[in-house]
């Protein structure tokens, strides 16, 4: 017998047949003996329906209200999931996530899980009980609900199976694990069989839309078994798991990650002084306001060109708040583009596999595509371009690592 975490998504769940279908499929394990926990995500659309509705009452909703708001999508889940156990004869037990105390810090809409209290899970588990439990929220130490971002049920479900120390956490989706590439894109994407801890990360971080990069975070650091699984289709999945350091024949690259919500700008002649990055982006963190990739250049004339990138939803407030610092610095211009894309390579072979930054390079520039800035980490190459030319990168990279199928005419 085994204890399983099994997180579902909002297209998962995204309608009452859907549901029903989650249902049986939990009734399965169940009656093979396993303890099971599940936690949900909204209904798909669900979220995106709550935030229109606060955006014609308010234009820029309190964060804190947004959080009440947010927090309901999971609860009509769990009620709606609980009811579907029921029907199939199963004993369940639903519970949102400040009934269980999972525990956060008061950062609303972007809160961080701080602890969680198994105590009631556990319980319910050993009277025979399937467990529901809202993913995506919690509540801080003074009762106010709080949301862990957008794809906060993935960590939702990662933090409950390291508190629980969980066999497994299942992730299902509506994709059947994770893909050297988003398979939209590349037709001849392929299925990866196991992937490290890192390599996710790095994918996450890098625009992945599988897995949110704290649910990973959670999952390497708590040594948690990560499995990405459909919801739709049977089979293995992907299964995320420790670099095994036997195995010295990684492939150079394991895939390709991209984000299209990428924005950059640029303060232009300014003072180079010592601190003056900190005097740039101090206003911009105070802001809550994530940065990415940094590059600066040095002219003859003792003035510096400092560049950095930001979520292109934060664009607008970011050039605000750089306008403002400009003057106080003296600067000469700022610039700002919000029609830029990354694309990056990720792979633990690159430890072992010398140049695989010029392949990268020359694969691009045979496509004549103009590389704007360019990060890098032990395993991953990271490159800023405009975002028209984005899956046209894509493709050239994916053919040129050899990442496709071998039955895939388009590699």
């Amino acid at each position: 017998m085994a204890l399983y975490v099994q997180k579902y998504g909002g297209t998962s769940v995204g309608s009452v047949e859907r549901i029903k279908a989650v249902a049986e499929k939990v009734k399965k394990f169940k009656q093979q003996g396993h303890d099971i926990v599940v936690t949900v995500s909204a209904m798909s659309g669900e979220t995106n329906r709550l935030i229109t509705l606060a955006k014609e009452v308010q234009s820029i909703p309190s964060p804190r209200e947004m959080d009440v708001l947010l927090s309901t999508g999971e609860q009509v889940t769990i009620a709606l999931m609980s009811m579907a156990l029921e029907q199939v004869g199963l004993k369940v037990r639903s519970y949102t996530g400040s009934q269980v105390k999972i525990l956060t810090d008061s950062t609303h809409m972007k809160a961080r899980i701080e602890d969680i209290d198994v105590q009631k899970i556990r319980s319910d588990l050993d009277a025979g009980a399937v467990v529901v439990v809202a993913g995506f929220q919690g509540a801080d130490l003074a009762g106010n609900i709080t949301t862990l971002g957008r794809g906060g049920s993935d960590t939702t479900g990662v933090a409950l199976a390291a508190a629980l120390k969980a066999d497994e956490c299942q992730i299902y989706t509506d994709v059947d694990g994770v893909y050297t590439t988003d398979p939209r894109v590349v037709e001849g994407a392929r299925r990866l069989d196991e992937i490290t801890f890192e390599e996710m990360l790095e994918m996450a971080s890098l625009g992945s839309k599988i897995l949110q990069i704290r649910a990973v975070e959670f999952a390497g650091k708590y040594k948690v078994p990560l499995r990405v699984l459909s919801s739709f289709v049977d089979g293995p999945g992907t299964l995320i798991t420790i670099e095994d350091d036997d195995n010295v024949e990684k492939p150079e690259i394991s895939g390709i990650a991209f984000n299209r919500d990428e924005a950059k700008l640029t303060v232009m002649g300014v003072p180079d002084i010592p601190g003056v990055a900190s005097k740039i982006l101090g206003p911009i963190s105070e802001a809550n306001i994530e940065v990415d990739m940094i590059l600066q250049n040095v002219a003859e004339d003792q003035t510096t060109d400092f560049t950095f990138t930001v979520h292109r939803n934060d664009f607008d407030q970011a050039l605000l708040i750089l306008n403002n610092t400009a003057k106080a610095l003296n600067a000469r211009e700022v610039k700002g583009d919000n029609k830029i894309a990354k694309v990056s390579i990720v792979g633990v072979g690159m430890r072992s596999h010398a140049g695989v930054a010029t392949k990268m390079f020359d694969a691009l520039a045979a496509e004549n595509i103009n590389i704007q800035m360019i990060s890098t980490s032990e395993i991953k190459i990271s490159v800023v371009m405009a975002e028209k030319y984005l899956e046209l990168a894509v493709r050239s990279l994916h053919s040129a690592f050899e990442l496709g199928r071998k039955d895939s005419i388009s590699e």
